[in-house]
């Protein structure tokens, strides 16, 4: 399959960055959100990212321009499904949510689409049951930043074909990504591990072994990690790891419980850096900045 053109549903923190991907590896990019703003402040976020790349010597002045050109902003997901060739969305962690997604991509979507999701945790099949077309549709879990990350986790439910995993491993390697193939299960790799790690680092947070600065320090520097389970949890967001922990207890057992103090301060609406205040206070700044 020739893939020329990407549509991703959703401009905020990852389906921008998803849509940043996209155009850099070279396809035309329809990114599709029903809230202006949300446009508004994706294209604005890719630009200002696509600057800092030359500013830094990592993106030249001619891929800037040539990446620019290729991403149009559309407001309606069944304009996305008519002219994309292969769907990524990129809408919040809520199966409800993805499920009507699911739904219009298989009213609306060229016969031969992959339908992709980038969930970090929730079920493909259960997904794909909403289409007359299993055999496309995929996982396909991007990290945040998505410019910086290198990986992608692609996530083979029972009936994706073989066709379609070899249609996203050629998407992400022009993404400039690294994949992994994971059969579908709750959570897949990453999620999982991370999960375990910042419920632990919680649990020794609530007990007061240790202040979040020093947990994160200890494992940065003894184990090795580019950040903290603290600095991470309140980058992807408490309240999405709270999600995936949840939904990781009612498929794969009590270890997976989240933490009290995880659960009070989703309660209290600090949510990480897109509210100014998680396990750290950051600066306010606006939820889709």
């Amino acid at each position: 399959m020739d893939v020329k053109t990407i549509g991703v549903i959703g401009a905020g923190t990852m389906g921008r960055g998803i849509a940043y991907a996209a155009a850099f590896g070279g396809y035309r990019t329809l990114l599709e959100d029903v809230m202006p703003e949300n446009l508004a402040n994706g294209a604005a976020w890719i630009k200002k990212a696509l600057d800092e790349g030359v500013a830094r010597g990592k993106v030249t002045a001619d891929d800037r321009a040539a990446a620019l050109t290729r991403i149009v902003g559309i407001s309606t997901v069944e304009a996305a499904c008519r002219e994309s060739d292969f769907l990524i969305e990129a809408v919040p962690e809520e199966m409800e949510l993805k499920l009507e997604l699911y739904t219009l991509f298989d009213k609306f979507a060229r016969p031969n689409a992959v339908m992709a999701s980038n969930t970090s945790s929730l079920s493909i099949a259960e997904m794909a049951e909403m289409t007359y077309r299993p055999e496309l549709c995929v996982g396909m879990h991007f990290f945040n930043p998505v410019p910086k990350m290198r990986l992608i986790e692609i996530v083979r439910a029972p009936k994706t074909s073989d066709a379609t995993i070899s249609v996203c491993r050629e998407v992400g390697a022009r993404m400039g990504k690294e994949v992994v193939v994971v059969k579908e299960s709750p959570g897949f790799i990453t999620s999982r591990v991370n999960a375990l790690i910042g419920n632990e680092a919680f649990a020794m947070l609530e007990a007061g072994l240790a202040s979040p600065a020093d947990i994160d320090k200890a494992v940065k520097l003894g184990l090795n990690h580019p950040m903290g389970p603290f600095e991470m949890v309140d980058l992807v967001g408490l309240d999405v790891r709270l999600r995936i922990l949840e939904y990781l207890q009612s498929t794969l057992g009590e270890k997976y419980r989240p933490n009290e103090l995880l659960k009070k301060l989703v309660s209290e609406g600090r949510l990480g850096r897109k509210t100014g205040r998680g396990v750290y206070d950051y600066e306010p700044r606006k939820p889709q900045e």
